[in-house]
């Protein structure tokens, strides 16, 4: 229920400040089959890092929409590590858990590399461990087509999935000379920033959803006047 509050208080929020839109919200990123997150067992965390989904099962590119539209909210499930998980990434990754939303512009003519057009806020996450908060953005990012929608984390965050099929496969923003060093400092936390997203994991999840609102189909294009 807090989750429908919140996106209903978003899109009331958008239709009185005058914003159109045209088709019904997408969640980018829901399976049915949600896998657990790694905490408190075997507790494994992102950090540091900027990363979207490039398969999930038989689904590919979940977060690259075809149209231009809006992101007005996301969800992130997130594990409940223990104190001493808590004491360990904070002190590995230099800070609180937190969170933010960052759209990547495909550079053209390089394969996998992306500059950061659009971010959100960060939001903190300890309050909501153990749980699948849904952050309203204060401003919706604009998405065009084959823009990818990515998870970004300047600390850590406990919302990694381990142990899945080999379907399930994620991007990272690290150098792709040390694509296991996960201590680099790769988040993407500017807009304008780029970076190479070669680095491929796979049997494993970033543990995110979007909701995405594809801008309005014209039905009515004007008539050509001469």
């Amino acid at each position: 229920m807090k989750r429908l509050v919140a996106i209903v208080t978003c899109l009331g929020a958008l239709i009185g400040a005058g914003v159109a839109w045209g088709d019904h919200p997408i969640e980018l990123g829901s399976t049915s089959n949600r896998p657990a997150v790694s905490c408190p067992t075997n507790c494994q965390a992102i950090g540091q890092v900027t990363g979207f989904e490039a398969q999930q099962g038989n689904t590919t590119h979940p977060f690259q929409p075809k149209r231009r539209g809006k992101v007005v909210a996301f969800s992130v499930t997130l594990g409940k590590p223990k104190d001493s998980d808590i004491s360990f990434f904070t002190k590995l990754f230099g800070g609180a858990p937190s969170v933010q939303l960052a759209v990547l512009k495909p550079i053209p003519k390089k394969k996998n590399q992306y500059t950061v057009s659009g971010l959100s806020d960060v939001f903190q996450l300890t309050p909501y461990f153990g749980s699948t908060p849904t952050f309203a953005l204060s401003r919706p990012l604009t998405v065009k087509p084959n823009y990818v929608i990515a998870l970004n984390v300047p600390t850590w965050a406990p919302a990694f999935a381990v142990g899945l099929a080999n379907d399930e496969v994620w991007r990272s923003s690290r150098d792709p000379a040390h694509c296991d060093d996960v201590q680099q400092k790769a988040a993407q936390t500017t807009r304008g920033q780029s970076a190479n997203y070669s680095c491929l994991y796979r049997t494993a999840r970033l543990m995110y959803t979007v909701t995405y609102i594809p801008d309005p189909r014209v039905t009515n294009p004007p008539k050509k006047t001469g």
